[in-house]
């Protein structure tokens, strides 16, 4: 245990060392609020508009409630899996100078090696994670504020949870990544298409139906349903309070992937924890498993 605490100690403590690493983290999410706001709010505006059927209107106040809920669950899930990405980058450094060879000569179980570069990229990129969270309540406050204690609480929670998923996906990717190059190369297809997949940036019911249910077997699908969830709940809570339908509001929710579907079944929010917590654990064991195998063929 103490070997893992000082080789977590270690590996976080490169990370924030390297400024360029850290800071490139960490204003991802502040330049990607800024561009949501100036390029999607508008779209995501006349997007909600035109869903409304005709003589149905509600207050400008609410529509920007409903535009900054959608932004900021759209960042967030990308965000806890590109940050992840970035935070991810020491593994494939220690293999690129070699440091990892000092690591391995050592009598260090792989099991511990691959937790301590788990762990300490979780612990980065939540920390980014949880920044992004700040200030994108901070725009919530600023343009529409509907969100409850408890919905601020979900948030967190999705935020801690797709945060280890990120780190999983990137630690089994970047187990086989041997250059800044690599990592490089990774992470701008990650970042550029990881969006779409999730459907942070277009909501997976304008897709095709055959894609939507390829997209339906992908965890981070249900991990931005989940922000979506928590951060649009008060939304919908408010337009039922102004008399919208609730027909209305349910299309409105499937729409926007609140309600999300696994070939015509309705997903239930519980079993879309359930999905994104067993797939952190399946990727966490693959990873374990990986280090475990590479350790037994070098020795």
């Amino acid at each position: 245990m103490n070997t893992l605490l000082a080789l977590i100690k270690r590996n976080t403590k490169l990370f924030f060392k390297d400024k360029a690493m850290f800071f490139s983290s960490l204003i991802t999410p502040a330049i990607l609020l800024s561009l949501y706001a100036l390029f999607l709010g508008n779209v995501y505006r006349d997007s909600f508009t035109s869903m409304m059927p005709e003589g149905i209107q509600f207050s400008d106040q609410l529509l920007r409630g409903l535009v900054s809920s959608q932004l900021i669950s759209s960042l967030l899930a990308v965000s806890c899996v590109t940050v992840a990405f970035c935070s991810n980058m020491l593994m494939v450094q220690d293999k690129a100078n070699r440091t990892i060879k000092d690591l391995t000569i050592a009598p260090l179980k792989a099991s511990v090696l691959a937790m301590s570069y788990y762990l300490a990229a979780f612990i980065s990129t939540l920390i980014v994670c949880l920044t992004a969270v700040g200030l994108c309540l901070i725009y919530a406050a600023g343009t529409g504020w509907y969100m409850s204690l408890t919905d601020v609480l979900y948030l967190l929670l999705d935020t801690f949870l797709l945060a280890m998923f990120g780190t999983a996906l990137s630690s089994i990717i970047h187990f086989f990544l041997h250059s800044q190059g690599q990592i490089s190369a990774v992470g701008t297809i990650v970042s550029a298409g990881y969006g779409f997949i999730c459907g942070a940036y277009m909501p997976i019911s304008q897709f095709s139906e055959g894609l939507q249910k390829i997209i339906s077997f992908l965890p981070g699908t249900y991990g931005t349903s989940l922000m979506r969830n928590h951060a649009m709940r008060g939304v919908y809570e408010e337009m039922a309070a102004q008399g919208i339908p609730a027909e209305i509001i349910e299309q409105m929710k499937s729409a926007m992937d609140c309600n999300l579907y696994f070939f015509d079944n309705e997903v239930p929010i519980a079993t879309m924890y359930f999905i994104l917590g067993g797939a952190i654990a399946l990727l966490i064991l693959i990873y374990i498993f990986m280090h475990s195998v590479k350790s037994k063929k070098i020795g």
